[in-house]
């Protein structure tokens, strides 16, 4: 098994990741270090921005998305278990296009339009001539092709569950058919649940590695799965163990390795469910704008409940080294179950942080 042109050590990468992932003890967390490469390794002319181009989803030019996988990696230094790639995201809800939504271009994102304007009518259906689809699989077959002996191609951002259904039928239509129709919404996510897997399962064939491996936001050796729902924080902890801990118990189920995207204090309270789920894997605590930050003490007795609950923990930025030493006195060896993710000014910062998250 080769290198690729951006990790040469990638062999040894995801070795280390495989006994990561697996449960042993490496010494210290895993660390996904990215630091600016001065000189780029190969030469890729950047296409001029196109007319009216407002977000880096956009499908309103299939060129310069090939142009901007392209140039992905071009200024990257992949440092300890960072792995180089590329992602064919059409919005932070795939799934909602795949089945109907329209995406809405903004600034730096995009938002589903919801599709689904009487209950009743609610349809699942996989139409495999969705623009949104097409535009995947042209993407994410010519990212492959780019990327080979090069980088890595990552899952869009499909989500799942309520989310899904809130992009589809609109958030607080949602709110209200929890309590009047249960029945309803639990036919849905059986239906969305089902409709994933015809997606993920065809990506997964089109984006795993040669030996197996999958990538969303850390690379993993095999089936790796991305869960969230934002749409918890609107909700209370009985009504997520209702509707949406089923759903994520299975997903846990039908793949390898997951993560649990945690996002705003007003998650919190949802804490014990998804400890309460077997095979999740791992929670990403992003606390969101306005509080402290992911690395703050404040947060800290979340985490010695994850890791004493025998799950892992991406915590996606921690702010310094100081941070860091901060958290290996505070967490001793339980700091070596942690995902680190951490963007160094040079390769000698990166080189820095591994000695310092080392026992």
């Amino acid at each position: 098994m080769g290198g690729l042109l951006y990790r040469e050590d990638i062999g040894e990468v995801r070795r280390w990741l495989t006994a990561w992932w697996n449960g042993d003890d490496m010494g210290r967390p895993a660390l996904l270090l990215r630091a600016h490469r001065a000189q780029a390794l190969e030469q890729v002319e950047e296409m001029p921005k196109p007319a009216g181009w407002v977000t880096h989803y956009s499908t309103s030019n299939y060129a310069y998305r090939v142009n901007c996988s392209a140039r992905a990696c071009l200024h990257g230094h992949y440092l300890a278990e960072a792995v180089p790639y590329a992602a064919p995201d059409l919005a932070p809800n795939c799934l909602a296009l795949y089945l109907g939504c329209k995406g809405v271009e903004t600034e730096d994102t995009v938002w589903c339009k919801e599709c689904i304007s009487d209950p009743d009518d609610a349809r699942f259906v996989i139409d495999k001539d969705n623009f949104y689809w097409q535009f995947t699989l042209r993407l994410g077959a010519e990212q492959v092709r780019m990327g080979k002996g090069k980088f890595l191609v990552q899952f869009p951002d499909l989500i799942e569950g309520l989310d899904t259904l809130a992009a589809m039928v609109g958030t607080e239509r949602l709110l209200f058919l929890l309590v009047e129709r249960p029945d309803w919404v639990r036919n849905c996510l059986r239906q969305i649940t089902d409709r994933y897997f015809y997606y993920y399962d065809v990506l997964y064939d089109m984006f795993r590695d040669e030996v197996g491996g999958s990538h969303y936001w850390a690379w993993a050796p095999g089936r790796m799965v991305k869960l969230q729902c934002d749409f918890s924080a609107m909700i209370s902890p009985d009504m997520f163990k209702e509707f949406m801990v089923p759903v994520l118990t299975e997903m846990t189920e039908r793949t390898s390795y997951s993560m649990y995207h945690w996002d705003g204090p007003g998650a919190l309270c949802h804490l014990d469910a998804l400890l309460s789920i077997p095979r999740l894997s791992m929670i990403q605590w992003t606390p969101g704008s306005g509080v402290e930050h992911v690395d703050d003490r404040r947060w800290w007795p979340y985490y010695h409940r994850i890791v004493d609950a025998g799950k892992k923990i991406y915590m996606n930025d921690c702010s310094s080294l100081d941070s860091l030493r901060a958290l290996r006195r505070e967490f001793g060896p339980k700091l070596n179950q942690f995902l680190i993710g951490r963007w160094c000014r040079c390769p000698e910062e990166a080189a820095e942080t591994i000695r310092t998250a080392q026992e």
